[in-house]
């Protein structure tokens, strides 16, 4: 008769293993056992302690490896890179275009793709979706504020910068940019106003008129127009008063100055610079690299190149190095207007750059540090697009984007200003020809294609980069920023401290960590020096506190404004904050 299952075996069955287990005769060795394992436990008590003790001595003693150690001791260098508003799928789009142009395998990625090391989170201390104020303020503080501050807190008290700090701890400091010099990214590192729009004071700021005096050492980018006095001839000027700012940063703060691409070459890729230095190079913005000529205006890598090398040779018997911020800002303006003929160009224009900034860094005989990130993305942009109701096909054609010969904002400069707009013959031939088949390679335009640009005639820009977009098959969801995280890249081991996700404040964070800077040092004295009477009021700042409590739309307003020159047409009409076109 067969056994229960959980019946017991008969003697003869039990196993020489089991029988100890049965007998009790393995009692005695699990004894000694206990006895093993309490000695092998108290022994690598003991080691763990020594190797604590040896490695705390050893760093104590200097000994640790460099690398290791944060912030490492010596003399060292930061060159922070922004790329405002480029999101990860710029950077999908733009690789997969230089593949196709260049013919290159899948597998050929751009530059930036192998430094990637984290992602940051970008809002603004009262948006989920922060502008380019806030997430630079974030950057330079280290701390949050709101929409439109320029490195302002929620309170509109100043808060000291990693640049201005830097200069005051003996480094050399800098900002490149391809937009106005007093636009928003780098108004936060070298100024403090309560809202963005207010270039004019921030251009007096950072020649030095204002409680920390001069700060920067070296400023190449756009923006002549916010320093010519508004009495300057041919409508260079676009300040509110008559003072030069070029001339003040030349007599009473000791700057030299360059003005166009003549002027740049002088410089020597930057071994022929007397610092303090001021270049600007554009009325208002340097023009997109698909628009830009090389002999009238420099590259964002020219200017970068320069910077570093003035920088590095007037720190060569400093016991500091330098600080400077690189901004690929017009990325940026291309989401802005939904462009992705001028979005590849200036995201491949920020790789080289980035890549040249990496290079020099891995040759350089100072600690550097390069550290790249997006203050935020800009136009909601997707690398596909469904044009009808029927199931969307999986792709997107980079060869469109091939096509153009210029951005949608030189077009649509090129259209506002053909003489002859009341000439419905000669305006449609223009269109036709000049605009759409040379300017975008378009040459299957539709009708209504075509009515649209006669009807959007003053302001065409958004029309035209739609134009292009449907048939590349890009889509955009907003002519804004979005709330997406965005990459860091960079080199340096230190840069592990960036691995992962963070807020963006944590940026701004390392670089003060980094170099060692007291940062509340010097938002004391920019607040001790800048209260004029007991209500503390800070006027330096621009418009007051008392001037937005009685003004509480002044801040909407100009949030709603500052990228006016892409606000274009509704129905008609012209929005009240758009710039005219004009030519650069």
């Amino acid at each position: 008769m067969s056994q229960p299952i959980l019946s017991s075996r008969p003697s003869d069955e039990i196993s020489d293993s089991e029988e100890p287990l049965l007998s009790g005769r393995i009692k005695q060795q699990i004894r000694r056992d206990k006895w093993t394992q309490l000695v092998l436990f108290v022994w690598a008590v003991v080691a763990t302690v020594g190797v604590v003790v040896v490695s705390v001595f050893y760093q104590n003693a200097g000994n640790e490896p460099a690398q290791t150690k944060f912030p490492p001791s010596g003399k060292r260098n930061v060159i922070f890179m922004v790329s405002d508003g480029m999101g990860p799928t710029s950077l999908h789009v733009t690789r997969s275009w230089k593949q196709y142009t260049d013919d290159l395998p899948y597998d050929k990625t751009l530059f930036l793709d192998k430094h990637i090391i984290g992602t940051s989170r970008t809002r603004s201390s009262n948006s989920l979706v922060t502008d380019s104020a806030a997430g630079a303020t974030a950057f330079s503080c280290g701390k949050k504020s709101y929409n439109g501050a320029i490195s302002v807190l929620p309170d509109h008290s100043p808060c000291g910068t990693v640049l201005e700090a830097a200069k005051k701890a003996g480094y050399k400091t800098g900002l490149v940019v391809t937009t106005r010099i007093t636009d928003a990214t780098p108004a936060c590192f070298s100024a403090h106003v309560n809202m963005r729009s207010e270039e004019d004071r921030i251009a007096e700021q950072q020649i030095g008129d204002y409680p920390l005096g001069r700060v920067v050492d070296l400023m190449l980018g756009g923006g002549r127009c916010h320093f010519l006095p508004s009495s300057t001839p041919d409508g260079e000027s676009c300040r509110n008063d008559d003072r030069d700012i070029i001339n003040e940063a030349q007599t009473k703060f000791g700057f030299s100055y360059v003005s166009n691409r003549a002027g740049f070459d002088t410089l020597h890729k930057g071994k022929n610079v007397s610092l303090p230095l001021l270049g600007l190079f554009a009325k208002t913005d340097i023009p997109y690299e698909i628009d830009r000529k090389d002999k009238d205006y420099p590259a964002l890598w020219e200017m970068a190149e320069a910077a570093i090398t003035a920088l590095s040779d007037a720190t060569k018997d400093s016991d500091q190095g330098f600080f400077i911020m690189v901004e690929g800002s017009r990325i940026d303006h291309a989401g802005h207007a939904n462009d992705p003929v001028a979005q590849v160009r200036e995201v491949l224009a920020y790789d080289k750059t980035f890549k040249k900034m990496v290079e020099w860094a891995e040759k350089s005989d100072v600690q550097t540090v390069v550290v790249s990130t997006s203050d935020h993305e800009t136009g909601g942009l997707t690398a596909a697009r469904q044009l009808h109701a029927e199931y969307p096909d999986y792709l997107w054609y980079p060869s469109v984007l091939n096509n153009a010969t210029h951005s949608g904002e030189y077009l649509a400069t090129q259209l506002a200003t053909f003489p002859h707009l009341d000439d419905e013959k000669k305006l449609d031939r223009f269109i036709r020809k000049e605009i759409l088949v040379e300017g975008l390679g378009v040459l299957d335009a539709s009708e209504d294609e075509v009515k649209r640009l006669k009807d959007t005639k003053t302001s065409a820009s958004y029309t035209l980069s739609d134009i292009v977009s449907r048939r590349a098959q890009i889509g955009w969801t907003t002519h804004g920023h979005s709330g997406v995280d965005v990459n860091i890249y960079g080199i340096g081991p230190a840069l592990a401290k960036l691995s992962g996700n963070h807020e963006n404040t944590d940026i701004g964070k390392f670089i003060r960590d980094y170099l060692e800077l007291d940062l509340e040092a010097i938002t004391k004295e920019l607040t001790h020096k800048g209260i004029k009477n007991a209500d503390e009021d800070l006027s330096w700042m621009g418009k007051s506190l008392a001037d937005i409590t009685e003004n509480p739309n002044w801040i909407t307003n100009q949030v709603d404004c500052y990228h006016g020159e892409f606000k274009r047409e509704v129905r008609g009409v012209l929005h009240p904050c758009a710039h005219q076109p004009h030519p650069q």
